[in-house]
């Protein structure tokens, strides 16, 4: 027997990844589609008369750019670019020279689950990698918040 994982909308076996919330069962495709309810489950599910953002199609895009301090080589970008792809949500990876672009749905992943599979990815290439990735991605972070908080010259009639 089939169910719809609540996240990204793909029928799974009503045993696969399971978590119970407000007394109702729910299936998953994968543990990070299950976090990913548990962390905020009315995007996913609504109240009566009331759609969820998610069981209306809303989409939430992303994209992010990590600086690296130097360039992958070709096996270590496709290794990157392979694994990110492989989490739901990620919609597109682009890597060229010591940059790394990605695209996501928010509403299906977050930049701590993009962290962890960096994290992760660093591991399998050894080295200072895990720090690399992981201080990029920081970085962008930093720099997005210090960015928003400027003080914008907004011409125009709005």
């Amino acid at each position: 027997m089939n169910a719809e994982d609540p996240v990204c909308h793909m029928q799974v076996p009503t045993t696969s990844h399971v978590c119970e919330y407000e007394g109702i069962q729910y299936a998953f495709c994968s543990e990070q589609c299950r976090e990913r309810f548990l962390a905020n489950p009315r995007l996913y599910i609504g109240l009566p008369g009331h759609k969820a953002p998610a069981q209306l199609g809303k989409e939430v895009i992303k994209k992010r750019s990590l600086m690296l301090s130097e360039p992958l080589d070709a096996v270590q970008s496709e290794q990157v670019k392979k694994a990110l792809l492989s989490m739901m949500g990620i919609q597109a990876v682009r890597i060229a020279a010591n940059k790394i672009e990605i695209q996501y749905d928010l509403i299906q992943v977050t930049t701590e689950q993009i962290a962890d599979k960096l994290s992760y990815i660093g591991s399998e290439l050894g080295g200072d990698w895990v720090d690399r990735l992981k201080l990029a991605f920081i970085n962008y972070l930093e720099e997005c918040e210090v960015g928003s908080l400027e003080v914008a010259n907004k011409k125009g009639c709005h």
